[in-house]
């Protein structure tokens, strides 16, 4: 199993930390999901997620655009050193995850305000950034529901003064 990242919308921290070891991505229809999310695969936040913000912002790549917080584990638990997190036990989420981070006011509002008829040009210099170099299957079919479900998450978050999250597991 390799690393999933889900991407959430919540009102505060506190609700987008509610019960953290779960994913947010339900899947069953037995379950009602407690999160508006985006099951967005192996796509990662500080490096295809943040390429495309650079491309909606029109800016450079640099993953301090996306203003990434890490709230879980708490990083005021965090080891210190290697001998602290040698002797952390077994489990830990520090060792193993998973892991919430919140992303800045401005990723949400960009998404949230990008154009619909600039979808398309994003999908395409989005397959072919360096974000994606080491994906030469992908192409701008496949990246262009997942911008669309990307800017919807935006939307709706922005719509109801919320934040942007991603869940990431599977470590």
């Amino acid at each position: 199993m390799g690393a999933v990242y889900e991407y959430y919308r919540a009102a505060d921290r506190d609700a987008a930390l509610a019960d953290p070891e779960r994913p947010r991505v339900i899947d069953s229809p037995d379950v009602e999901p407690a999160f508006d999310a985006v099951d967005a695969g192996t796509i990662d936040p500080e490096i295809e997620f943040c390429g495309l913000v650079a491309l909606v912002l029109g800016e450079p790549y640099s993953v301090d655009l996306i203003g990434l917080t890490y709230l879980y584990p708490p990083p005021e638990g965090a080891p210190k050193s290697l001998e602290e997190a040698e002797a952390l036990p077994e489990g830990s989420p520090y060792l193993e995850g998973p892991g919430i981070a919140e992303f800045a006011v401005r990723v949400r509002d960009a998404l949230a305000d990008v154009e619909d008829e600039r979808l398309w040009e994003l999908a395409v210099s989005w397959s072919e950034s360096e974000s994606y170099e080491r994906h030469s299957d992908v192409g701008p079919h496949d990246l262009m529901p997942v911008i669309e479900e990307f800017v919807g998450l935006a939307r709706r978050a922005k719509e109801h003064d919320q934040q942007l999250y991603c869940y990431m597991g599977g470590w």
